[in-house]
């Protein structure tokens, strides 16, 4: 397996538009576009905000083995991603699977990496779900809340 770090941000925002990215062109496989937006936070509800978007890789060859990792964003660790306005931060957390219980990372810390092999060639765009989730009754300040995650693909 080559590891070819290819460096793609997702800008999460509370209150704010889905940034969609251009490609980063790596021998063989590139990353596409990534897009997570969770909308309104209402701090006084009682259940948590989810959200699902999404990410696109492609590679040119089929049968690549392909690890997709998630960087930790601003926060400390995996398990406290935050996103910030000014000195105020609210808490979330980016899964890979839709219950929300498999955080993505990079392995470590009690994440999981998504390992997938590449079902296609020929520059066929793959979608993977990204899941998202703000935890219910944070007391946060209004405001735009943002974090940028770092992508990796290794193939």
């Amino acid at each position: 397996m080559r590891a070819r770090t290819i460096l793609l941000s997702i800008f999460l925002a509370v209150n704010g538009p889905i940034q969609k990215l251009e490609a980063a062109q790596a021998s063989g496989c590139s990353l596409g576009g990534a897009a997570i937006a969770f909308g309104a936070y209402d701090p006084t509800r009682v259940t948590n905000l989810d959200t699902a978007g999404s990410l696109l890789y492609r590679c040119s060859q089929k049968d690549h083995n392909i690890i997709i990792t998630l960087s930790q964003g601003g926060g400390t660790s995996y398990a406290a991603r935050r996103m910030v306005t000014g000195s105020n931060e609210l808490f979330y957390n980016l899964y890979l699977d839709a219950g929300r219980s498999i955080i993505w990372g990079d392995g470590t810390g009690g994440t999981q990496a998504l390992t997938t092999r590449n079902p296609q060639g020929n520059n066929q765009d793959i979608s993977v779900p990204i899941y998202g989730r703000i935890p219910a009754l944070q007391n946060v300040s209004v405001g735009n809340y943002g974090d940028t995650i770092t992508v990796t693909l290794n193939f």
